[in-house]
C-alpha cells in the first residue's frame, strides 16, 4: 500500500530506530535530559532565537506560542484556511480565551493588504484589539504553498509598527526551504515564536519544537506542564527528531519532486504545487478515495470536490510513479 494521505505516516528509519535506542536520556521536567536540551538549542540556533522547547505535538507548540503573544479577550489574526483556525479544534479559545478572525486567500498565499485591511491595533471600548497575527509557511490547507518573503516582510513591519506579535506555524518550513532556497533564520526571522514539526517531513516519529526569546520560552515550559506537555525520558524521542534534522532534510526535494509526479498524472496545473502537497480536483472525493484504496494507494478526501496527495519519507520515486499510473486510471 502506498500512503498518501499526510506526511505525518512516516515510520522511523533504522538509522533512526538505532539513534533513538542509544539515547542517553534524563528527566526532561527536571530540565536533565541532555538529547533533548541539546534539540532544543540546535533548532533555536537553526532558526536564529534564543531558545527552544520540546513539545509532543505541532499543535501544543502553536498553542503555547499564541498563549505567549495574545491574552484572553484579545484578538489573533489568521488565515481562513489556518492549521491554528481549521485543525486544532478551537483550542485558541478553549485554553487561552482568544478570539481569532480571519482573511481570505487563494491557495493560502499571504497578501499583506488582506491583512491590514481586518487588523484593529488599540480598538478601544467597543472592537476586540488586534494583538497577534499567525502565518503558516508552508500553508496546509492551501496545498503547501510557500509564502511570499516580500508580503512576510510587509506583514511584519506592519505589525511592529503597531505593537501587534508575530506567530509563525513553521510545521512545515523545512520545506519551505528547500523549496525556496532562501535560509531557515531568514524565513524565521521577525517573528516573535516560531514552532516547527519533527514529525511530517522529516520523518521522526514524536514531536516540535517551539523556538522564542529564553524568556518566553520560560513562560512556555510553565505552559506546557499545565497543558500536560511535560514528560520525562523525552531523550528516545528527541534522538529521533535530531536524526531527522540531520539527515532528512535536503532529501525533502526528493518529495517535492514525487509530488509533481502525482500532480500531472491527475492534471493538476504544476504552478499550484511548490512542494509536497497535491490537491486534486474530483468529481465524488469519496468513491476516488474507496477506488485508490482498492487499488493500493490512500489519498485523503478534502472537501466536497477535493482529494489531497502527500509525498514524504516512505514513498519512493518508484512509488509515486505508481501510484500516479493507478491514480490516471480512476474516475475523476
Amino acid at each position: 500500500m502506498i500512503d498518501l494521505r499526510s506526511d505525518t505516516v512516516t515510520r522511523p528509519t533504522p538509522a533512526m530506530r538505532r539513534a533513538m535506542v542509544e539515547a542517553e536520556v534524563g528527566d526532561d521536567v527536571f530540565g536533565e535530559d541532555p538529547e533533548t536540551t541539546a534539540l532544543e538549542q540546535e533548532v533555536a540556533e537553526l532558526l536564529g532565537h534564543e531558545a527552544g522547547l520540546f513539545t509532543p505535538s505541532g499543535s501544543m507548540a502553536n498553542q503555547l506560542g499564541l498563549r505567549l503573544l495574545v491574552g484572553p479577550g484579545e484578538e489573533l489574526l489568521a488565515d481562513v484556511q489556518a492549521h491554528v483556525v481549521r485543525a486544532e479544534l478551537g483550542a485558541a479559545a478553549v485554553f487561552s480565551g482568544i478570539t481569532t478572525r480571519t482573511w481570505a486567500s487563494e491557495r493560502g498565499l499571504l497578501v499583506a493588504d488582506a491583512v491590514r485591511d481586518i487588523a484593529e491595533p488599540n480598538a478601544g471600548a467597543y472592537s476586540v484589539s488586534t494583538t497577534a497575527i499567525a502565518i503558516e509557511n508552508t500553508h496546509n490547507f492551501g496545498g503547501g504553498t510557500v509564502q511570499p518573503v516580500g508580503e512576510v516582510r510587509a506583514v511584519q513591519e506592519f505589525a511592529r509598527k503597531h505593537g501587534i506579535g508575530l506567530h509563525l506555524d513553521g510545521a512545515r518550513l523545512w520545506n519551505a526551504h528547500v523549496a525556496s532556497g532562501t535560509p531557515f533564520r531568514e524565513l524565521a526571522s521577525g517573528f516573535d515564536t516560531v514552532s516547527v514539526c519533527m514529525s511530517k517531513g522529516l520523518g521522526a516519529p514524536v514531536g516540535s519544537v517551539l523556538v522564542s526569546t529564553a524568556e518566553r520560552i520560560a513562560a512556555a515550559r510553565i505552559w506546557r506542564k499545565r497543558y500536560g506537555g511535560g514528560m520525562r525520558q523525552t531523550g528516545i524521542l528527541a534522538a529521533g527528531a535530531r536524526h531527522a534534522l540531520h539527515e532528512h532534510v535536503d532529501r525533502l526535494a526528493e518529495d517535492h519532486a514525487n509530488a509533481r509526479v502525482l500532480a500531472a498524472a491527475l492534471d493538476v496545473d504544476p504552478e499550484t504545487v511548490d512542494t509536497n502537497i497535491v490537491f486534486a480536483q474530483v468529481s465524488d472525493p469519496a468513491a476516488f478515495v474507496a477506488a485508490a484504496e482498492a487499488a493500493g494507494v490512500r489519498v485523503m478526501r478534502l472537501g466536497r470536490t477535493t482529494v489531497r496527495l502527500v509525498t514524504h519519507l516512505d514513498v519512493s520515486a518508484e512509488d509515486a510513479e505508481r501510484a500516479a499510473e493507478v491514480l490516471a486510471t480512476l474516475p475523476r
